[in-house]
């Protein structure tokens, strides 16, 4: 029994250091075929027109990030301000650059907290700035359905996202190649 014991436990030592340096990769490439066009899309859908759209944010934009103020307003964006004008923009570059950052593997841990908190904050406004309470969107936790938008496929995102936070980039990253270059110098 005891060789059997340490045959396992040798097995899985080399499989458990490989998932180390394996595990990160995997989790950015998960991300990057999942999410990214996923953020990317909708990112597009906020800029405004022309060249200085990404300056000026459409009437989408505030209608994802403040539904029940814009219909308050009547549609009317005069009737915001700077501040809503600056959590449009950062929510829209941020699904840019967190994205971006997390597959090229820079300052991947930060952006990853970053995405954390932007699908919190994407679920939330989803579901008390857009009332996505019905059962198939919002979803719960510990049923047997494995669809529910908010609550199933989020937690899954999350998961991916909290890898990254505590694992870091991994190897092929430019996290690492910054830590190697440092270390040479």
């Amino acid at each position: 029994m005891n060789a059997l014991i340490s045959l396992h436990n040798a097995a899985f030592h080399h499989i458990e250091r490989a998932g180390d340096r394996l595990l990160p990769l995997l989790a950015r490439f998960t991300f990057a075929a999942v999410l990214l066009l996923y953020f990317w899309t909708s990112g597009l859908t906020k800029l405004g027109d022309g060249l200085f759209g990404i300056f000026s944010p459409s009437i989408g934009a505030y209608s994802q990030i403040f539904p029940k103020q814009l219909e308050a307003a009547g549609y009317d964006l005069s009737q915001f301000g700077l501040f809503q004008w600056a959590v449009v923009m950062a929510g829209t570059y941020a699904e840019f650059l967190l994205p971006l950052l997390i597959v090229i593997g820079l300052a991947t841990r930060l952006a990853a907290l970053g995405m954390i908190g932007f699908v919190i904050v994407q679920s939330l406004t989803d579901v008390y700035g857009h009332g996505a309470t019905d059962a198939k969107t919002l979803g719960a936790w510990f049923d047997r359905f494995p669809d529910g938008v908010i609550m199933d496929q989020r937690l899954l995102w999350v998961f991916v996202l909290m890898l990254l936070v505590i694992k870091g980039a991994g190897a092929l990253s430019v996290d690492a190649l910054l830590r190697r270059r440092a270390l040479a110098a």
